[in-house]
């Protein structure tokens, strides 16, 4: 297979052209509004792009193949996957890849997550035909030659042990862990026992595998629809169908311990909730806000958080204490997420379940409920500020579910959430099967059949 190349033969400098299009008697720009376009190709590409008419441009592709598709055989694929995204293609060499790419003063970045791995080129729109042509090859033409992947070793293990390093991190892996006897309890990293045993050959099935059009959306910002589509009929349909479609995610609960030395315990107790794009799921996202997602005024007491509100008054000041919400196609996790001194670790952890329970019996107001609402809807519209969050939001509903809902009907669907909603979802977190992980300094922190 040869790399792909002559993509710039492609008219992309459509910055210069709308603006002659859009230029009346009085010599003004105007550059109308443009909505979300989506196509579907008849390979199960999923096509996307938003015209904003930004001189700067942003692609990326999207593709249904996060950590949950790995099998025991490949643990840790997807975690060298990400690191061999500058590494030679049947087009490119790697030297060639990344002068180009700097040349124009673009950039080229991937990142995964339990679900999918997403390869993002930012250029400025006159030099969209230079960049695509290499995200083309990165995602199409991989050749993964054998002593490249071995120089990737040093790069693993510098990852790990910078993640090491963070407890916050230790304990969501090793609760996605405990809760799962498959897919979604694989590791975003590379498991001890595979690191310098995962080798070309697990790279190029992996791909083969997952990297196919039924699987891909490809999403464009600052970037015209025809151009786009054009770029995934002739090089992302290479390679047809639907690829492996991976088992579905079965939650089991349990509990694991992670013990360090230091003063600080962070906790998280969850059960399963709801798959994400569900109601279900926007009632738990509500419920989220409600209970405390976090500070919202630097360095503030988080006065409107319901979980510091409730351990206050049974106990002494928790550090940080949150709640934790994580949805998935087909499974969801939510619970709460405590950081406090070691002594305290057992009061403050029963006072926030306890917090979480009296809502689940109807102790919340439609004054609390409102002030959620508002605050989800703001936090979900200010992501949509910056490109990467309207990026990500369009490819992540490009590949979810092949359409697009806009900011509007999002919005209202939060609005249509009920008091009962809340009631309802926090009721499946008090009676659902728990499942706990925590990071410290453990000697007071109680087991979860103790809580």
């Amino acid at each position: 297979m040869k790399g792909i190349q002559g993509i710039s033969r492609l008219s992309t400098r459509l910055y210069a052209a709308q603006a002659a299009r859009k230029v009346d008697l009085s010599g003004a720009l105007k550059f109308q509004p443009q909505d979300v376009q989506m196509t579907r190709l008849p390979s199960g590409l999923v096509i996307a792009s938003l015209e904003n008419f930004s001189p700067a441009s942003k692609i990326g592709v999207f593709i249904k193949a996060g950590c949950r598709y790995e099998t025991p055989d490949n643990q840790g694929v997807t975690h060298l996957l990400r690191l061999a995204s500058n590494l030679t293609t049947k087009g490119a060499s790697a030297f060639k890849i990344c002068r180009g790419i700097e040349a124009v003063g673009g950039s080229l970045s991937v990142t995964s997550s339990r679900e999918n791995m997403i390869y993002t080129v930012d250029c400025l729109r006159d030099d969209i035909d230079t960049v695509m042509e290499y995200l083309i090859n990165v995602t199409t033409a991989p050749e993964f030659r054998r002593w490249e992947v071995t120089e990737l070793v040093p790069r693993v293990k510098m990852d790990k042990a910078l993640a090491a390093q963070s407890t916050q991190m230790g304990v969501v892996e090793g609760l996605h862990y405990a809760a799962y006897k498959n897919t979604l309890g694989n590791s975003l990293y590379c498991p001890d026992y595979m690191v310098g045993n995962i080798h070309s050959e697990h790279l190029h099935q992996f791909v083969q595998e997952n990297f196919t059009s039924a699987r891909m959306a490809l999403v464009g910002l600052g970037v015209d629809h025809t151009v786009l589509k054009q770029v995934g009929e002739q090089f992302l349909n290479i390679r047809s169908g639907a690829g492996t479609a991976g088992a579905a995610a079965q939650y089991r609960g349990g509990e694991i311990r992670l013990a360090g030395a230091g003063s600080m315990v962070h906790s998280a107790v969850v059960s399963q909730s709801a798959a994400a794009g569900t109601s279900e799921a926007l009632a738990f996202s509500v419920l989220q806000q409600l209970l405390g997602a976090g500070p919202r005024v630097k360095r503030g007491s988080g006065t409107s958080n319901k979980l510091i509100q409730g351990v206050a008054r049974a106990t002494v000041d928790p550090f940080d204490v949150s709640a934790f919400n994580a949805s998935y196609s087909d499974s969801g996790l939510f619970g709460i997420y405590t950081i406090s001194q070691a002594a305290a670790a057992g009061e403050v952890i029963k006072a926030a379940l306890a917090e979480v329970k009296a809502i689940a019996e109807g102790g919340v107001t439609a004054a609390d409920l409102s002030r959620a609402k508002v605050q989800l809807k703001g936090q979900f519209l200010m992501s949509l500020e910056t490109s990467e969050g309207v990026l990500e939001e369009m490819g992540s509903q490009a590949l979810a579910s092949r359409s697009y809902c806009t900011p509007e009907e999002i919005s209202k669907s939060i609005d249509n959430v009920s008091l009962a909603d809340i009631a309802n979802a926090a009721k499946k977190f008090v009676s659902g099967k728990k499942t706990m992980a925590s990071g410290g300094n453990l000697i007071k922190t109680p087991f979860l059949d103790e809580i």
